[in-house]
């Protein structure tokens, strides 16, 4: 039910939402960009061009980018603009509702990229009865935080640490938060160039 691992040995889990969303909107700019080339001599081009580029980053980083994953002593949340690297032992309270939220070292760190959809949450339930009387098998998101508090127990049983112990919440100061420099320089830049180019 994961993706295989990575390089770096980290599992990741298939997002839940937001990926045919996110495809549409990159084949949206490109074809704009196609057309802003094409119709180059045209005034409206530049801008066109640059406003399909600034579209293409932005959906890239707001929806295509977030992802989430396991290594072995870590969870791994690649959010929009940075990526924050939970110690395993460290995490305290652990929900996925629409979004996956982790509170660590008395901070709440959200991901986007598993959640359940608002019929589930309705629903209320990880089984849900079919009309033939049988039980259906659990939510993806559900097999993710399973598997998400499995590894959590274990490493904090190795760790020789409490559930909501001091020990535990000093863990949390080892949470690591790294902008994505790329997808920041990139809004940035087609940002800048595109009020640049409505102001010219």
């Amino acid at each position: 039910m994961t993706e295989s691992a990575d390089a770096a040995g980290i599992e990741w889990f298939r997002p839940t939402s937001g990926r045919v969303m996110g495809v549409v909107g990159q084949v949206i700019a490109v074809c704009l960009v196609v057309a802003a080339v094409w119709y180059h001599r045209e005034p409206f081009s530049a801008e066109l061009g640059l406003a399909a580029v600034f579209g293409a980053v932005l959906v890239w980083s707001a929806i295509l980018r977030p992802r989430l994953g396991l290594s072995p002593s870590a969870l791994v949340m690649h959010n929009m603009l940075e990526t924050v690297t939970i110690p395993l032992a460290a995490v305290e309270e652990l929900s996925i509702r629409q979004v996956t939220a982790v509170r660590a070292g008395d901070h709440r760190y959200i991901s986007p990229a598993v959640g359940k959809s608002w019929r589930t949450l309705a629903r209320g339930d990880k089984t849900a009865r079919r009309s033939d009387g049988l039980l259906s098998q659990r939510s993806y998101p559900d097999f993710v935080e399973e598997r998400i508090r499995h590894a959590v127990n274990d490493a904090r049983d190795l760790a020789g640490v409490r559930r909501g112990s001091a020990e535990q919440v000093a863990l949390g100061k080892a949470v690591r938060r790294e902008p994505a420099w790329p997808e920041i320089v990139a809004l940035a830049l087609s940002g800048a160039a595109l009020v640049i180019a409505f102001l010219l």
